[in-house]
């Protein structure tokens, strides 16, 4: 049986540049031939089988693909590591694999096969005291389980650190996470000097391109980016003020500050909408 692909976008919210950049064969090839240590060609197909509408972590950052038998699902984690990503990952999956496996299937007499799993979480954010490398097992999420139990269904996650400086042996050996990680690092130097998101993520795009970093994404993709990674970025401190002050005012405490910055980077009013759902009323009166 083969994986039949699902979707290359998210339609509730705009992809994040993570999902942009890997969502396609060559990338997500390259990307899993560093992660697994293996060497698969353009001769290795790859079938995207992203799922749509689906947030993980409540952001849009996740690649899913199968590749010579295995279904691979990689998440780039931007805030501090959730020690419930293998029960996330776990719910995952079986959403993926209700999506490549017919219904009628199961109930067949003969076994069927589906691919083999496989889990990677790529570690973005700017806490300094997260490891090169870590695993997450869904069996310490077990309540009272005991080290000598027999364990009845597993999943392991592991956590590699990409920002720029760590697990440099990956990025020598994915030329297009290499350009990512650099491209990350850009924009927060050029942050801290300009004070400016919208202004950081353009010079790191100019500076990307004179240096023939990630060349092709950005040419075709450039202005895309800046509203992705602004989004992106925004919705990660919005979420943490949902968080600070309860879950359904937090939630449109956090809408609105994403409007309010959108709005003071420059985006349109339409854009703000469509990624707010806030109205435009709303908006307006910010």
């Amino acid at each position: 049986m083969t994986a039949r692909t699902i979707t290359n976008t998210n339609t509730k919210f705009k992809n994040s540049v993570f999902t942009a950049l890997f969502n396609n064969e060559d990338a997500a090839r390259e990307l899993y031939n560093a992660l697994a240590n293996t060497n698969y060609g353009p001769e290795t197909k790859v079938e995207i089988t992203t799922l749509e509408d689906v947030l993980f972590m409540e952001q849009i950052n996740d690649v899913s693909f199968v590749i010579d038998g295995k279904i691979v699902i990689l998440i780039e984690h931007q805030s501090t590591i959730n020690k419930n990503i293998p029960l996330r990952m776990l719910l995952y999956i079986a959403r993926v694999y209700e999506k490549i496996c017919e219904n009628k299937n199961l109930y067949r007499k003969n076994m069927i096969t589906i691919p083999r799993p496989e889990f990677f979480v790529l570690y973005n954010g700017d806490n300094a005291n997260i490891p090169d490398k870590q695993t997450l097992k869904l069996s310490d999420m077990f309540n009272n389980f005991g080290k000598d139990s027999p364990v009845e269904l597993e999943l392991r996650v592991p956590i590699y650190n990409i920002n720029k400086g760590r697990n440099t042996e990956l990025a020598k050996r994915s030329k297009t996470l290499d350009g990512y990680e650099t491209f990350i690092e850009l924009i927060r130097e050029y942050g801290k000097m300009a004070g400016n998101l919208n202004s950081a993520v353009k010079q790191a795009i100019k500076e990307c391109l004179n240096r023939d970093i990630l060349k092709g994404f950005l040419e075709n993709q450039g202005s895309e980016v800046v509203n992705m990674l602004l989004t992106e970025w925004k919705l990660e401190e919005a979420l943490e003020v949902s968080k600070e002050e309860g879950r359904e005012e937090g939630e449109t405490q956090a809408q609105r500050k994403i409007a309010k910055e959108m709005k003071y980077e420059g985006i349109t009013t339409a854009q703000i909408v469509k990624f707010t759902k806030l109205s435009e009323a709303e908006i307006e009166k910010l």
